[in-house]
């Protein structure tokens, strides 16, 4: 159905130019471990033969946004995140070597409950192919993060990659922040977590995918403080997601299955994958549905 779409618009002896054909831009949201289901995307995309025109991310958004904008198909991702994330006694192996160097260290500037530097759990855990610098990847990408004493949102397109995304993902109360340009910054979805606008002139359509999530659990129990913190964060992100969507809403919004896992269930990856795994069928038709639309109103 989608290819005999794309050779409507080209034509019907398939002569078009280049520049008929429809292009994509994709935002993958912010969401922990949730966001393992942007896997499923990706691979969705691949098996569409859309390579989108830009890339934009928000925490673990902006890291499967780097992947794929380093030229990582869906299944190199896939293949990479389940070999790195299901060895427990290699992940506990590498965050021990990344622990305080001292007593000192770790009370410097008070004491403090998350002590890991994104920074270097990235260089440590992300694949050798992911470049240094925004420039060198194959595909634009964005990232968002938030300026902590400045109280605003802050783009990133350009310079350093990895200090960039780990400003993104710098999940308060779990990792530190991160020094840039002499911000402090932190969680790129404090301030947006699906960063579909950073998108708006870059392809006919934009893909929004929200791996947020929201609270869930028995009625009768009240959630531990870390829960709560969690949760708390989440129905705040899913009320600043409800009023861009009035405002500017993307072609495609699509939110993959995963509302049950916790930021923190790296270790589940296959679960997550499992789980997520019919966000695939359904961005598919979401693309046929959205080209048809486009082909069906050319030809009125």
């Amino acid at each position: 159905m989608i290819a005999r779409d794309l050779q409507e618009m080209h034509g019907s002896n398939g002569a078009g130019s280049p520049a008929d054909t429809p292009t994509f831009a994709i935002a993958f949201g912010g969401g922990g471990a949730r966001g393992l289901a942007h896997i499923n995307v990706i691979e969705a995309l691949d098996e569409l033969g859309i390579r989108p025109t830009a890339i934009s991310g928000s925490s673990i958004g902006a890291i499967m946004g780097a992947g794929m904008a380093a030229g990582m198909s869906g299944r190199d991702i896939r293949e990479y995140a389940i070999a790195t994330l299901s060895r427990r006694a290699e992940i506990a192996a590498r965050l021990w070597r990344m622990r305080p160097a001292s007593f000192g260290e770790m009370l410097g500037g008070g004491i403090r409950f998350s002590q890991f530097n994104i920074e270097k759990v990235l260089k440590s855990f992300l694949p050798d192919c992911i470049p240094d610098t925004f420039e060198e990847l194959t595909i634009p990408l964005s990232v968002t993060a938030t300026d902590f004493y400045g109280q605003r949102e802050v783009p990133i397109a350009e310079g350093d990659l990895y200090s960039a995304i780990a400003a993104s993902a710098a999940i308060p109360a779990v990792f530190r922040p991160v020094r840039r340009n002499d911000c402090i910054l932190i969680d790129g979805g404090i301030y947006n977590p699906v960063p579909f606008d950073h998108l708006k002139d870059k392809a006919q359509f934009v893909i929004a995918i929200d791996v947020v999530g929201g609270p869930e659990g028995d009625l009768g129990k009240f959630p531990s403080s870390i829960d709560a913190m969690f949760g708390a964060s989440q129905l705040m992100m899913q009320s600043i997601i409800a009023t861009r969507l009035r405002t500017d809403p993307p072609a495609i919004f699509l939110r993959p299955n995963v509302a049950r896992f916790g930021v923190l269930d790296f270790l589940r990856v296959e679960q997550v994958l499992r789980d997520s795994a019919g966000i695939k069928e359904e961005l598919k038709r979401a693309v046929d549905a959205a080209i048809t639309y486009v082909v069906h109103r050319e030809l009125e």
